[in-house]
């Protein structure tokens, strides 16, 4: 199988997973946007991100002769290794559940601050652990400098987006003054059936004309998305992010457990699993449960959502490609995060959480998220990308080499 075994290598497996970690999640949040009910797009993007994982196994996990030490992947799977397997497939699952969780906060806090607060933690609580379990491979001084700036990021991400919420509800009020535009607010709590997937892709009247930032364009995102926020509290948004950011930070750290087995939970002479071994069981708990949770929200949505159908959701094929790209960008982010974490310790590796850096600029480009905000919420949005700057680059300074 192919090792990645230099400094060099590990730092580029670990850019372009997060250029990977940072786009797709603006592809599922344009879905939701132009109307696709969330439990159809995650239902495609969890077949491809499964379909990742075992191109992955069967490429850079056979690669090479197998060995008794650093056996290839198909060795490894008639092995007696499922304590590491446990581990693999427990990483799944609560990457599964931070996921999901984040394709409902999207709705309600932005891409950006989604992405900042759920990665923040991440680090903060994930990188820590994985420091202790990868037995200090890591410059401690220079990596916790670097889990400072995230922390410093998570309290101006909050701030972000608590400003840029009253910018929004301020340009709302003052639309509303007039009573002929003050309908057409009213008109922004209709119902999905009112919005055929039809009508979204096929373009309809109002698209292109509202200005990023305006009030119009508030309201016109909000007459086409699937899952309506406006009324919605922000506590249901932050609660739901910091849940997901919760599940962010256990998965590494348990994934770091299946490849190194630092609990000795393996039987004398059984090798560790290798990481392409180890990532086809972590991503295929996390399609299980994928799979089990969204078909359940297909017959008994939350947040209001309408109820939908297996009858249903395979004949919604709108989006279906960008939700596929979406799942095979994420599963090839996560290998490889996997891949240069295991070279260069996986506390290392977390510098790809720093990926708001990606989605903030696919946030702002593609969605017009910030566009005619208040200064101050400018001021705090700087400052909140100057830190995730500084992190990366600390982080990765950090890097050890495993033995």
């Amino acid at each position: 199988m192919y090792l990645v075994e230099s400094k060099g290598g590990a730092i580029g497996c670990m850019l372009l997973s997060l250029s990977f970690l940072g786009t797709w999640p603006a592809l599922l949040t344009l879905l939701e946007r132009r109307g696709r009910l969330p439990q159809h797009t995650y239902l495609d993007y969890t077949i491809t991100n499964l379909l990742a994982a075992v191109i992955i196994a069967f490429t850079f996990g056979e690669i090479g002769n197998s060995t008794t030490e650093k056996p290839n992947f198909i060795n490894q799977l008639s092995q007696d290794n499922w304590p590491s397997v446990m581990f693999a497939m427990l990483g799944g699952i609560v990457l599964s559940l931070g996921n999901l969780s984040t394709q409902y906060a999207w709705a309600f806090v932005g891409l950006s601050v989604t992405e900042v607060i759920t990665s923040s933690l991440a680090v903060v609580i994930g990188t820590t652990m994985n420091y202790f379990l990868d037995d200090k491979i890591n410059k401690a001084e220079i990596l916790f400098s670097g889990v400072g700036c995230f922390l410093i990021a998570v309290c101006l991400g909050s701030c972000v987006h608590a400003s840029n919420d009253a910018d929004n509800k301020a340009k709302l009020t003052s639309f509303s003054n007039d009573s002929k535009e003050g309908a057409m607010i009213k008109d922004a709590s209709a119902t999905k059936e009112a919005y055929t997937n039809t009508n979204l892709e096929s373009g309809n009247a109002n698209k292109g004309k509202e200005k990023f930032g305006t009030a119009q364009f508030l309201i016109e995102i909000e007459n086409k998305r699937a899952i309506k926020v406006f009324g919605k509290g922000t506590f249901i948004g932050l609660a739901i992010t910091f849940f997901a950011g919760i599940c962010f930070s256990l998965f590494s750290p348990a994934f770091n457990l299946a490849t190194n087995d630092q609990w000795n939970t393996l039987k004398h002479g059984v090798p560790h699993l290798s990481v392409y071994t180890a990532f086809f069981y972590f991503s295929v708990s996390c399609f299980v449960v994928a799979i089990i949770l969204n078909i359940t929200f297909l017959y008994r949505p939350v947040l209001n959502l309408p109820k939908s159908s297996i009858k249903a959701y395979l004949s919604d094929s709108n989006g279906r490609w960008w939700a596929f790209l979406a799942g095979f960008l994420c599963g090839f982010g996560n290998g490889l995060q996997f891949m240069g974490g295991q070279a260069a310790g996986y506390a290392a590796a977390d510098a790809v959480q720093a990926l708001p850096l990606v989605s903030t600029f696919w946030g702002m480009l593609l969605f017009g998220e910030y566009r005619k905000s208040s200064r101050r919420t400018y001021v705090l949005l700087v400052g909140m990308l100057a830190m995730f700057i500084v992190a990366v680059g600390v982080l990765m300074a950090s890097s050890g080499h495993r033995k």
